[in-house]
């Protein structure tokens, strides 16, 4: 079975007690899983052999042995969320090949969990599996159906379980929140969203200077652009603004067979 899973963008966030609170958004370009019955567990990453370790701890919960194959549509390990997508993709497939029934939200939990455990994330499958403008800035989680369409540039990797276990990085990402979140209007422009993001983004002190300059240079044409947390990527909220282009999508995960 195959299954795909939007890729998701995190503008700003903040560790909190059930995970991280924060202002995410999916991705059109995201990761199809093929779920194929094996006697162990491997994952190929277009086509390559990899180690996958939130699909793994997946596949473990399930007590599956799978071959998974995974084709990224976006880039790994750069702010997309590709590791939450991956596992999403893959549960769902496997729930489907092996008839294992059990309901979505179960599977979702099932996903969240691995990327959590791993390390490699800590909220993005909730993103992905609604679709849309997902945010929650102490609340509850909440969102929106848009379709904004975007631009991006990714330079290199950032080790989310690296800045994950940091914890004077966490702290800023916290006292930055604390700062943007009750500015965050769900229903501003995407420009006027990446400014707030951007502001925080400067807090954090993650940025590096690739992303700084690209951002100003964006800015500097009259254009929006921030940060994708946690990578070395640039968003922009002009859809030529940047290398690549994508949308925001409102379709979560899903069975493609």
């Amino acid at each position: 079975m195959r299954a795909y899973a939007p890729g998701s963008v995190t503008s700003m966030f903040a560790p909190a007690e059930d995970g991280s609170h924060g202002v995410s958004f999916a991705t059109a370009d995201g990761v199809v899983a093929d779920v194929r019955r094996a006697t162990s567990t491997t994952v190929t990453l277009d086509g390559d052999p990899t180690s996958f370790e939130p699909v793994e701890l997946a596949c473990e919960a399930l007590d599956v042995d799978a071959r998974v194959g995974l084709t990224a549509e976006v880039p790994v390990g750069r702010g997309f969320g590709a590791s939450g997508a991956a596992t999403l993709a893959t549960v769902l497939a496997a729930d489907a090949e092996w008839d294992l029934g059990h309901e979505r939200e179960e599977l979702v939990e099932v996903a969240a969990r691995a990327d959590i455990e791993a390390g490699t994330g800590l909220g993005d499958v909730y993103v992905q599996e609604s679709g849309g403008l997902l945010w929650n800035v102490g609340e509850g989680r909440q969102r929106r159906e848009r379709t904004d369409e975007l631009s991006y540039i990714s330079y290199g990797d950032v080790a989310t379980a690296e800045v994950l276990a940091d914890d004077a990085a966490l702290q800023r990402a916290a006292t930055a929140a604390d700062e943007a979140f009750p500015r965050f209007d769900p229903d501003a422009s995407l420009a006027e969203l990446f400014d707030l993001s951007w502001e925080f983004a400067r807090e954090t002190d993650l940025v590096t200077d690739r992303v700084r300059e690209a951002v100003e240079r964006v800015q500097d044409a009259d254009g929006a652009a921030t940060m994708a947390m946690v990578g070395e990527t640039v968003v922009a909220s002009a859809p030529d603004a940047l290398d690549r282009r994508t949308r925001i999508t409102p379709d979560g995960a899903r069975l493609l067979d």
